[in-house]
């Protein structure tokens, strides 16, 4: 038996902005909510702008102007109004009545995005732990959905007692998500422990701004790119050869941030953001060819100061400059970004990733202080865990005697001298 592919979708999408902002601006977001609609397997019929001064308490927008989306929904057939702010369940629920459409806010696409998106157990974890932390508040909402699908009488009583069990067990469900978060949390710290004396970077930045791609160019494997909005959810660690021979950093490509971003799905990727928490240093990477590039910046610096990350070590990444004129670069060249260091690179073109190779160098030079050692030509086992967890400058072998010229990490040293490695220039 063929089984037919359920029929996409057909939306609305409805933006409400204030007064004060330009309409390119307006636009712009409206544009990227196409994307992500289209990224859920939406299609868009057409937009819907009304400027407020503030939100209508009860419908968000306007009653008049809720009364002509009514209208432009019944004329083209659409499905699904998506609003591109977030509404409070009794906004949603006083949408839906007056409308008689189902309403999608701009959080809601977004956790439906990531839970499409969830490859892992961890990851399909945080979503559904950010859905049901969502849904909670609105179940009174779906259950006008259900009576009006089976009739009106006789459910008040039984819809109220399964309203109850309903909130039960999403409870249940919620605190079990968490005790198995925080056991994958503490097995993450665990490993981040066995990784100690290993540089580690983390790149950062707004959903499809190259992250991935970099990654990949950088470390020469294969890693999962695609030109849609959440193309990653899952963290991804790649070691990455930054100068001679064992020079080596481990980079990590984090999920990205958008505009709006539901704060319940922010706080249940806590655990696996906090790899970039452990970074030594961020890559903050930008698309350089968007209109809103810093919108988009300030976005990712808002997200990361609320996981407290605000003054972490952080280098701006500007990627995609082969998309600019030479005068754009430039300009991007000239311009002043505070105290923050700034790299303008291309994942795409051959070479233009080599600023942020010698970047990432200097800074495990900067974790890893020059020493010289010595040590007993017995000792093979240990020169040989130098020659991995550091980057040997220098050897010269004199009789029985190692001499070492070599860059390590405070760990590392402390465990070398621990067990009797003369150690010249650190301590």
């Amino acid at each position: 038996m063929i089984e037919l592919a359920a029929p996409r979708e057909k939306a609305i999408l409805v933006g409400a902005p204030a007064k004060s902002q330009a309409a390119a601006v307006t636009e712009e977001h409206l544009e990227e909510l196409g994307r992500l609609a289209d990224t859920a397997g939406v299609d868009v019929l057409d937009t819907f702008v009304q400027r407020l001064d503030s939100p209508h308490p009860r419908l968000y927008i306007g009653e008049g102007k809720a009364e002509e989306l009514k209208q432009q929904v019944d004329e083209q057939g659409a499905t699904l109004i998506i609003m591109d702010d977030e509404l409070s369940p009794r906004q949603g629920r006083n949408l839906e009545q007056l409308i008689g459409t189902r309403i999608m806010d701009r959080a809601e696409l977004i956790l439906d995005i990531f839970a499409t998106r969830a490859r892992t157990s961890e990851a399909r974890a945080q979503v559904e732990l950010a859905q049901l932390q969502y849904l909670r508040p609105r179940l009174t909402r779906m259950w006008a959905h259900l009576s009006r699908v089976r009739g009106g009488v006789g459910m008040r009583g039984p819809g109220e007692t399964q309203l109850e069990t309903d909130r039960r067990l999403i409870d249940h469900r919620i605190a079990k998500l968490k005790e198995d978060l925080e056991r994958v949390a503490r097995t993450r710290a665990t490993q981040r422990k066995g990784r100690t004396g290993q540089m580690r970077a983390a790149l950062v930045g707004y959903t499809n701004a190259g992250k991935s791609s970099i990654l990949r160019a950088l470390s020469g494997t294969e890693v999962f790119v695609e030109d849609r909005l959440f193309a990653t959810l899952d963290p991804t660690t790649r070691t990455i050869e930054v100068g001679e021979e064992g020079a080596e950093v481990l980079l990590t490509d984090t999920v990205g941030f958008i505009r709006k971003l539901p704060h319940h799905l922010v706080a249940s990727f806590r655990a696996t953001l906090e790899e970039a928490g452990e970074a030594d240093v961020l890559l903050h990477v930008i698309d350089s060819s968007h209109p809103q590039w810093e919108e988009q910046k300030e976005v990712v610096e808002d997200v990361l100061r609320d996981l407290g990350l605000g003054e972490h070590p952080t280098v701006l990444v500007f990627n995609k400059i082969d998309r600019l004129s030479p005068e754009g670069v430039q300009a991007l060249r000239d311009r002043s970004y505070g105290d923050t260091p700034a790299l303008f690179v291309s994942a795409v073109e051959e070479g233009q990733l080599q600023p942020a190779r010698e970047l990432l160098h200097a800074e495990l030079r900067k974790i890893r202080p020059e020493v010289r050692l010595t040590l007993s030509s017995a000792q093979g086992a240990l020169v040989s865990e130098i020659y991995r967890e550091g980057e040997v400058l220098e050897r010269t072998d004199h009789g029985t005697e190692v001499h070492l010229r070599a860059r390590l990490s405070p760990a590392a040293l402390g465990r070398l001298r621990g067990r009797g490695v003369k150690i010249y220039g650190w301590g």
